[in-house]
């Protein structure tokens, strides 16, 4: 992992379109802004491992239904 340190107002630059900045800083917390094309999904990451397990979920019943459907024969 890359660890660098910013102050309020600075920034971190990924790659041509990502930029993530620091936008205040109170106590603990650290509130960031992130400019980013709307293709790249940009979630916090309790959220992601939430909709990660909800798709593995969801994979393991598309699994189960392939096996109800019946198999034709090809000729």
């Amino acid at each position: 992992m890359l660890v660098l340190s910013r102050k309020k107002g600075e920034s971190i630059q990924i790659g041509e379109d990502i930029e993530i900045q620091v936008v205040s800083i109170q106590g603990d917390q650290i509130k960031i802004g992130i400019t980013a094309p709307r293709s790249i999904e940009i979630h916090r990451k309790e959220v992601y491992q939430e909709i990660q397990s909800e798709n593995t979920s969801a994979a393991r019943g598309i699994t189960d239904l392939l096996k109800i459907i019946p198999k034709t024969n090809k000729q």
